[in-house]
């Protein structure tokens, strides 16, 4: 006690309790490798341009509609022009490094001219179709619009790719790219709100929407490319081949073969770009991410995180209990696996190591756990929206089918943890340690936002309905806390959502365009037959090979864009063998979103590694043995229906308490602790009765609580339960 350095801690502590507060930041907006910092000018001028972009979106929404393909069309071309201002093509120059004029921007002059001469033209264009002209001069839509156009997108693309800009300043690439986004889509506004709509997909579109289709693809990749990474873009790349090399494959991938201009005149509709995942993001995602940046303004995260140190800090293995709890709770929010990590993770992990849990497991737990808040009701990472979009089944029942799949997988993680902790004879954070839960509970009411939204949508109000409502209580909450929300405040709320929903829309946008490829091609419907043929053989086998494309598919992708094009490849399978549609979807969406923590390409586990400072591949092996329940209970939805709230209210309770109970025997059986040490052969027996009661039939749940009860007896006859290894 004397030693100077707990002394401090000591000080440190007692400080702690004096306040209610012990977390701070959990808000604060994380800054990508590729973000830019401006100054000056550019700070104003894209700030001004994020808080009109949201603003834009709550106006369309709430006031004014507009069209629905200029809608969309106007969503992704705000989310390109803020994201080439804001996120660079390559790394920085080094701190301190000279970044004067570079031969990359001389060379990106040049392509200025193009990329301005298309803009004027697409603006020429559209007075000429307002003056009352059926169609455009092709040679006009070709030489003058076209050509330039591509031209100064490939050429600018590839000059942004060249490193060692300085990282605040806008490069003349990006000006060009900003340029072009902006001729892409006043061309396709005047087109598409024109009688030549209908020509789409024929030999009698122009062939300005083709060239406008293939230059905002480009854009669209490039763009994601910057904001999610290479995998996603990848993906998208080998779709887009398929169109042209698919004729020459043999077997069942092989189709009949789609025409340059037949297909690009049809990828930026609703049949592609424009269709399910853009419809997502420009209504409901965009207005949760808004949600979310009026919470995180108001301070709500470092609340949740709080309250659930208060709640949990001071049981057995506590930071990794709190882990549970807060990323549950902000990933549900969040809408990506691996950005909940970073936010909540990088408090929780050090936490989890200093009471004793290896850099491999606190990595492990806090990944479980962040890609878990995907799955919890009532928003689920925004992709129960899509799963409505999709399948036309109401958002609530959507909603009130995730509880029970819900309640599994964190009492799985939650038991695992708990487990570890007992075998290791972990302790709990002391009460010294943590907000004092009598002061943060007169904070209640900063939970109330989400009440009023869960509320509103039960009561039959819209989506974007409760969403404005959810987001208009969360500032006026605010004035109750320290964290009063003003003018200023909104603005820069604003300003954070507008930015925020740069990487989603991208790769909503990006998920589309593989979403066009599928429906174009049919190439969907080909793994239909293929699905269909191994039924025949076993549902089983099917249900795997199902399990095995949705998780390939969902690797390093964001869960929305992973949930979206697994949907389109999988489910329609699925419900042909027989499953009925929301068993399909929910199936699916289970495992685009674990993708996130299955090896070898685990974001959220590698997100977590990056903090814990342990190996990537070691955690993300970890962190699938902790999520092991989330690939068990998606066969059970086919097994047993019930799980999903299908059924009556007697079976739904039947199966939810012995699939708990098969949760907790699978739990023991991985960390080879049920009330004590679990021998080999009964870890086996173990797995047999948790599988037994997970499953959901009547004789199998009576098989698995005779197991389970005859484990328990066992340990309690040798007392191995009362004594735990020696702390750690």
């Amino acid at each position: 006690m004397s030693h100077t350095p707990e002394n401090s801690q000591h000080d440190r502590l007692s400080e702690q309790e004096a306040s209610p507060v012990l977390v701070e930041g959990v808000d604060d907006e994380p800054v990508e490798a590729n973000r830019r910092l401006y100054e000056g000018w550019k700070w104003w001028l894209f700030g001004a341009l994020a808080v009109a972009y949201a603003s834009f979106h709550l106006i369309s929404l709430n006031l004014y509609p507009i069209e629905t393909w200029s809608f969309r069309i106007l969503h992704v071309c705000g989310a390109l022009v803020l994201g080439f201002g804001l996120y660079a093509g390559s790394r920085f120059a080094e701190e301190g490094k000279s970044t004067g004029l570079r031969w990359p921007d001389l060379a990106a002059l040049v392509l200025l001219v193009p990329a301005a001469y298309a803009l004027i033209r697409s603006i020429m264009m559209y007075y000429t179709m307002a003056d009352g002209a059926l169609r455009i001069d092709p040679v006009i839509e070709n030489w003058h619009y076209g050509a330039p156009l591509i031209a100064a997108t490939c050429g600018a693309i590839l000059l942004s790719w060249v490193p060692g800009q300085a990282r605040d300043r806008l490069v003349v690439a990006d000006i060009v790219l900003i340029l072009g986004s902006v001729a892409v889509t006043i061309y396709l506004l005047t087109v598409f709100n024109s009688p030549l709509r209908a020509s789409t997909g024929t030999s009698f579109a122009p062939m300005g929407i083709t060239w406008a289709a293939i230059a905002g693809s480009l854009l669209i990749l490039e763009m994601t490319r910057r904001v999610a990474g290479l995998a996603l873009v990848a993906i998208a790349v080998i779709f887009l081949g398929y169109v042209f090399l698919g004729p020459m494959l043999p077997g069942f991938l092989g189709y009949p073969g789609l025409g340059l201009g037949r297909f690009f005149s049809q990828v930026y509709t609703d049949a592609g770009i424009l269709g399910p995942t853009t419809a997502v993001s420009s209504t409901y995602i965009i207005l949760f991410i808004i949600f979310a940046a009026f919470l995180q303004a108001s301070r709500v995260g470092d609340y949740f995180v709080n309250f659930a140190f208060a709640g949990a800090g001071r049981a057995r293995g506590g930071p990794a209990k709190v882990a549970i709890f807060a990323s549950g709770l902000m990933g549900m929010i969040n809408g990506t696996s691996a950005g909940n990590v970073v936010s909540t993770g990088s408090l929780t992990i050090p936490l989890m190591k200093k009471v004793g849990y290896p850099a491999r497991s606190a990595g492990a737990i806090e990944a479980a756990a962040s890609t878990g808040g995907q799955i919890m009701p009532p928003i689920m990472g925004a992709g129960a929206f899509i799963m409505a979009e999709v399948t036309g089944i109401p958002y609530t029942e959507i909603a009130i089918a995730a509880l029970i799949p819900s309640i599994l997988y964190f009492a799985s993680i939650y038991f695992m943890v708990d487990f570890e902790a007992a075998r290791k004879g972990m302790r709990g954070m002391r009460k010294d340690e943590i907000p004092q839960f009598s002061k943060l509970v007169k904070q209640v009411y900063l939970f109330a936002p989400i009440i009023i939204l869960i509320a509103a949508l039960f009561m039959g109000y819209s989506v974007i309905r409760a969403g404005t409502l959810a987001t208009a209580s969360a500032a006026v909450v605010s004035w109750l806390s320290p964290y009063r929300m003003g003018v200023r405040e909104i603005i820069k709320a604003l300003n954070l959502a507008g930015t925020m929903a740069i990487q989603i829309i991208a790769v909503c946008a990006c998920a589309g365009l593989i979403v066009g490829v599928i429906a174009l091609t049919g190439v969907g419907a080909r793994f239909s037959s293929l699905l269909l043929g191994l039924a025949g053989v076993s549902q089983l086998l099917a249900l795997f090979f199902a399990m095995c494309i949705s998780i390939l598919l969902g690797m390093g992708m964001p869960t929305t864009a992973a949930y979206a094009v697994a949907a389109s490849v999988v489910a329609p399978g699925l419900i042909n063998i027989g499953i009925e549609p929301l068993i399909a979807h929910f199936f699916v969406f289970y495992f685009a979103v674990v993708s996130a923590i299955t090896p070898p390409v685990a974001l959220a586990s590698y997100a977590a590694a990056g903090i814990s400072g342990d190996n990537p591949m070691g955690t993300s092996v970890a962190s699938f043995k902790i999520g092991l329940a989330a690939f068990i209970v998606p066969f059970m939805f086919f097994y047993s229906p019930a799980m999903l709230m299908e059924g009556s209210w007697l079976q739904i309770l039947r199966v939810g308490l012995t699939a708990t109970l098969g949760i907790v025997l699978l739990a023991a059986t991985v960390q080879a602790w049920f009330f004590g040490p679990v021998k080999a052969w009964q870890r086996l027996v173990m797995l047999i009765g948790a599988l037994f009661l997970i499953y959901g039939g009547i004789y199998t749940d009576v098989a698995g609580l005779v197991i389970a009860g005859a484990l328990f007896a066992m340990q309690r006859a040798r007392g191995n339960g009362a004594r735990p290894a020696t702390s750690s």
